[in-house]
């Protein structure tokens, strides 16, 4: 059995849901589907006050779309740190610490 595609809407819907959960600032969705040669269609961009805060948006953001969409990053850079995050899905989703 394949796996249905999850839409972008969907996708973007459930990321944006995580960050407001947590309280994650300044979100920004930038649209890049006119420009020629990208890599993802959406660029999405949050803040935290503290990694602890951004911390918290990684996690609630994964609950989300895994629970909803059952879907995972492809690939998560960052992490040691807690500092920043980029997330690779079908978009990119960078968060970060206002501290740093």
């Amino acid at each position: 059995m394949t796996k249905e595609k999850v839409s972008t809407d969907a996708l973007i819907a459930q990321m944006i849901a995580g960050i407001e959960d947590v309280k994650g600032n300044d979100i920004t969705i930038m649209d890049l589907r006119e420009i020629e040669n990208t890599v993802t269609s959406y660029f999405i961009i949050c803040n935290g006050n503290s990694n602890t805060q951004v911390n918290a948006i990684v996690n609630s953001i994964q609950r989300k779309v895994s629970k909803e969409l059952q879907e995972n990053p492809w690939h998560v850079e960052g992490s040691s740190q807690a500092e920043w995050y980029l997330w690779i899905m079908l978009m990119l989703l960078y968060m970060f610490s206002k501290n740093m």
